[in-house]
């Protein structure tokens, strides 16, 4: 069963209605649908398993964890070539609902334009210069100063999914900032991150995915994969997330770990989702 953090209800009250059974249907028809956009897999750049079925995976937690609705608007943070946004093409409404999807890869970004902006007119692309050691080394925008192209309070639902896990604890701040500045009040972030916690540590040599054996890095909140580049997978202590997401202005509703750490989840990272609840800082 996955563990998740006890916490309280966000102010709105929020209640995640959906139909179960729809829901399965869905993913099952995505999963299965041929006709979806899909890139080469020598193109894919966002990390292994089945391009459609992470995608699909991860829709059904959007709507049954995160209370995704058909006519939200959607930020899809790091979007990377289309992981998250070609199984959304199939549940957004094309009328009420949409999706703005931003990446520091130029490539991954051209082709969500060609393949799913030229088939479905309620979703949009946009590449942002940021740099990143790995991704875009030569970007213009330094992601502590990060501000995205948008209005406030322009979207009801945040997407970040291994976007942290390749970021320092103070970019990942700087990132939490702007999501308040963009989530329309009672709108939610679903970000996905690697806590590394008591449980995970203890786990490490025999339960624990091997391939994160996460050390810490100096005095400071963040661990790294000794063989691998700094930025290649990071994690934080547990707590931090927490603290940065309060400090932010928003509301934790669910935290939720995952299996990477060795014990049994319907995902594989860590899980928050928090809500701005349309207070003044």
């Amino acid at each position: 069963m996955t563990e998740v953090i006890a916490l309280k209800k966000a102010p709105s009250e929020q209640v995640n209605l959906f139909d179960n059974d729809h829901v399965e249907w869905l993913m099952e028809s995505v999963l299965k649908n041929r006709f979806l956009p899909a890139p080469e897999p020598e193109n894919i750049f966002v990390g292994d398993g089945s391009f459609q079925a992470v995608g699909v995976e991860f829709l059904g937690h959007f709507i049954r964890k995160g209370g995704l609705r058909k006519t939200n608007r959607v930020l899809d943070i790091g979007c990377g070539i289309g992981r998250m946004a070609v199984p959304l093409t199939q549940y957004l409404d094309f009328n009420n609902g949409s999706y703005c999807g931003v990446d520091p890869v130029s490539g991954g970004i051209e082709w969500c334009k060609k393949n799913i902006s030229a088939r479905y007119g309620n979703f949009d692309f946009t590449h942002v210069d940021i740099a990143h050691n790995l991704y875009n080394p030569k970007g213009k925008v330094n992601g502590l100063e990060l501000s995205l192209p948008f209005e406030p309070r322009q979207f009801d639902f945040i997407i970040m999914t291994s976007v942290v896990t390749h970021l320092p604890d103070e970019e990942v701040i700087a990132y939490l900032r702007e999501i308040e500045r963009l989530l329309a009040p009672g709108g939610r972030l679903f970000m996905t991150a690697f806590i590394v916690d008591k449980v995970a540590r203890e786990n490490a040599s025999q339960k624990r995915d091997p391939r994160l054996a996460f050390e810490r890095y100096d005095d400071g909140p963040c661990w790294f994969v000794p063989e691998l580049p700094p930025l290649a997978a990071v994690g934080f202590d547990d707590g931090f997330i927490d603290r940065a997401l309060t400090g932010a202005g928003l509301v934790t509703t669910t935290k939720s770990f995952g299996h990477w750490r060795g014990t049994p989840s319907d995902h594989y990272q860590d899980l928050f989702i928090a809500e701005y609840d349309g207070a003044t800082r």
